[in-house]
């Protein structure tokens, strides 16, 4: 058993795909067209980062109930978390890219840390 994908709602595809991509230095695994349960157009987009096996569908928002959700999926909490091997490399690469830092690197018993907002305004640790 394993997680394969998990869901993050995005204003847009192409900022996201870009985000993840350039940005983050992830892999885009996939990006085909699809419709909605009921007939109407949409993308079925997955990035994930290289080598791992957990992907993010990037979805999105279809309505005022989901846009809602842009930014805030885990109730303002840090709900994601990507573990890097050099920790210091991959947190001065994304701040020269302009990703924007919460709260900045701190030691704790499990690693180095650095909170960061992906391109919805979610919270993620940045571990190493």
């Amino acid at each position: 058993m394993r997680i394969d994908l998990f869901t993050i709602v995005v204003d847009d595809y192409d900022t996201a795909i870009g985000f993840f991509t350039e940005t983050l230095g992830f892999e885009l695994i996939e990006d085909s067209p699809a419709t909605t349960t009921d007939g109407r157009p949409k993308r079925w987009v997955v990035v994930r980062p290289p080598g791992a096996g957990t992907g993010i569908l990037l979805a999105r928002a279809d309505g005022a109930h989901q846009r809602s959700a842009i930014g805030n999926q885990t109730a303002g909490r840090v709900g994601f978390f990507l573990r890097v091997d050099d920790f210091d490399a991959h947190h001065r690469r994304m701040r020269q890219a302009g990703v924007t830092f919460v709260r900045e690197p701190r030691d704790e018993p499990y690693g180095r840390v650095a909170v960061f907002l992906d391109v919805a305004g979610n919270r993620w640790d940045l571990l190493g």
